[in-house]
């Protein structure tokens, strides 16, 4: 299988996610994309869009399904927003306390766990602090004390997305506040995608979290290429680093009686498929050598790896179900 690398200027993935938002947002509710087939935006984490994976399902999914897919890469928490707006039919995203209020709130419905893969801290090959096979909380205690000695720097998305969610509470359980550490010299915000936050990080030669899928993309193996990076991963592994990807449908009800739901459940049905979840097993393999972003559904369904399944609900499970029925929306078939 071809993966689509995204290799051009790092920044690109701000000012792409800018003109999309505009486009697709205006172009939605003004009737632009004139077509016999429906269309289905769906707004999402960048690091699956980063890495080429959404090019891939896009074929796959358009060549059998009447539907075309508009993909809005963002960070979770502005797909979110993006979503009550009523800009999107669908969300593809990485935070489970930020959908669990999503659909609490009456914005989602049929909530399905699609993939998974792990957080890595990454930082300079020579490893100025030495954390280095770290268990996650150590590694950030370490970096915190080299930061304040003026040793070391980290760089954080800062931008609301998953990612930085998830730094967040991996600050909080290691004691600090991240709303206290931004305002430190060594605390260095990227206000942007993953892959913009990699490029500021190795050009400070800082640490930084990162989804381990948009380090591979980025990383230079080696040869220094532009807009590639030389950041080495030295924390990895473990459910406190664990990422789990969801998709789930808008309320149209309340949202917006123009979204395409029934598009968003074809959607839905085909990412948790056996085909769908063959895409995902398959991207990264040919290019990597493992799955960028594992397929969960399998490990749910038929807890094929008992560990990991009982991670993913610790984690990601809403009041014990990976969508409690009140959200079923009538498609009890997502959950049997």
């Amino acid at each position: 299988m071809r993966i689509v690398k995204r290799n051009t200027v790092i920044w690109a993935s701000i000012i792409i996610a800018d003109i999309v938002i505009a486009s697709v947002g205006t172009a939605y509710f003004t009737g632009v994309f004139s077509s016999k087939r429906s269309r289905l935006v769906v707004s999402t984490t960048t690091s699956l869009y980063d890495t080429g994976l959404y090019d891939v399902i896009e074929d796959r999914f358009e060549s059998e399904y009447p539907i075309d897919l508009y993909f809005v890469p963002v960070g979770t928490g502005q797909a979110i927003v993006q979503a009550q707006n009523g800009d999107a039919d669908m969300l593809i995203v990485h935070d489970p306390p930020g959908e669990s209020t999503f659909l609490a709130n009456g914005y989602g419905l049929c909530r399905k766990i699609v993939a998974y893969n792990f957080f890595v801290i990454v930082g300079p090959e020579e490893d100025p602090v030495g954390i280095n096979g770290s268990l996650p909380i150590e590694a950030l205690t370490k970096i915190v004390e080299a930061g304040r000695n003026g040793t070391a720097k980290w760089v954080s998305r800062g931008d609301g997305s998953g990612t930085h969610f998830k730094e967040k509470r991996l600050w909080t359980s290691s004691g600090f506040d991240a709303n206290e550490l931004r305002n430190e010299e060594w605390y260095i915000e990227a206000g942007g995608s993953m892959a913009v936050t990699l490029g500021i990080a190795n050009t400070y030669s800082a640490y930084a979290l990162s989804d381990i899928s948009t380090y591979l993309v980025y990383y230079d193996y080696g040869i220094p290429t532009p807009g590639k990076i030389s950041l080495v991963v030295l924390v990895e592994g473990g459910v406190e680093l664990l990422n789990i990807y969801s998709a789930m449908a808008v309320n149209s009800t309340k949202v917006n009686e123009n979204l395409n739901f029934d598009g968003a459940i074809t959607f839905i049905k085909f990412l948790i498929s056996e085909e769908g979840q063959n895409i995902f097993e398959e991207f990264g393999q040919e290019d990597y050598g493992r799955s960028l972003f594992p397929p969960a559904v399998a490990i749910l369904k038929e807890n094929t790896d008992p560990t990991l399944a009982t991670w993913i609900k610790d984690y990601a499970y809403i009041n014990g179900e990976e969508c409690p029925s009140e959200y079923w929306d009538g498609h009890p078939e997502l959950y049997s």
